[in-house]
């Protein structure tokens, strides 16, 4: 398996073997069973992929989440490469993906972009959208994989792509979860053996939430969850809502045509997890 620090050095490594089509995974490392799914898809619908393992900067409002963030290159590489010979890995240094600075461009992302993780972390989908741009513009993918553990990210990108009419189609993959429930994240290995035995009530919340659709309204599941967090002093609630899939809106009542999603952050010590799912 051939691993590039540069995309000029991938791209031609690329045009000698000229790929019918090429697939696109851009993860930023400490790769887990959620990440190796995308692969094994993209490796399943095209001719060569890339992953690309990048920690990038521009997408982190906290200097010490970005510090503390698991850095595992050598252990990612032995995962990937077990999985198709034509994959290629693309690990670069930050001068590569920005050569002059590492300044976000503001997009005009609207409405999606402000609620929920926009409200929470300043910057952050602008930070996604410049380093999922410069991936598309460096490597020109038929198709770019990413997961709805990561649901706003993911209409966030779709958006990108409508914005500057770019070609590459956007494949969402579904949730993987541990076995307890909870969503498989490269931040739970900062977990504590305690904060890992509780981390699944995350799940089983939303799951009731689900369950609870059919007697209660947006406004009295929200209440309900609000006030379950409130005692259990492990974690601590950023927030829980129930929108729109399509537009990420709040929702006041259910309709039957519509489709809907929940969502949720919460804090246990330093971890921050994110969870939602449909309904």
């Amino acid at each position: 398996m051939n691993v590039f620090k540069t995309h000029l050095a991938l791209n031609t490594f690329l045009e000698q073997h000229a790929p019918a089509s090429t697939g696109l995974v851009p993860t930023m490392g400490a790769l887990h069973s959620g990440h190796l799914s995308l692969v094994k898809k993209a490796c399943d619908e095209n001719d060569w992929v890339i992953v690309s393992i990048f920690v990038n900067p521009t997408q982190f409002d906290d200097p010490n989440d970005l510090k503390k963030y698991p850095k595992t290159l050598p252990a990612d590489l032995d995962q990937l490469a077990r999985l198709k010979e034509k994959l290629v890995v693309y690990a670069p240094n930050e001068d590569d993906l920005y050569p002059n600075n590492t300044t976000p461009k503001n997009y005009p992302l609207g409405p999606l972009a402000t609620l929920m993780e926009g409200a929470s972390r300043n910057g952050h989908f602008q930070g996604v959208a410049t380093v999922v741009h410069k991936l598309f513009n460096a490597f020109n993918p038929s198709r770019a994989y990413f997961g709805e553990k990561d649901f706003q990210q993911l209409q966030i990108i779709r958006q990108l792509v409508a914005l500057e009419n770019l070609s590459v189609q956007i494949v969402n993959c579904p949730i993987v979860r541990e076995a307890s429930g909870l969503a498989m994240s490269s931040r739970n290995v900062r977990l504590s053996p305690q904060q890992q035995q509780k981390a699944p009530l995350i799940y089983q919340t939303l799951t009731t939430a689900r369950k609870n659709k059919t007697t209660e309204s947006p406004q009295q599941i929200t209440s309900d969850v609000t006030a379950f967090f409130q005692n259990h002093p492990a974690f601590e609630l950023d927030y829980f809502c129930i929108v729109d899939s399509k537009t990420l809106q709040p929702v006041e009542r259910f309709l039957p045509q519509q489709e809907n999603r929940a969502f949720i952050a919460v804090k246990m010590g330093e971890v921050r997890l994110i969870d939602n799912i449909k309904f």
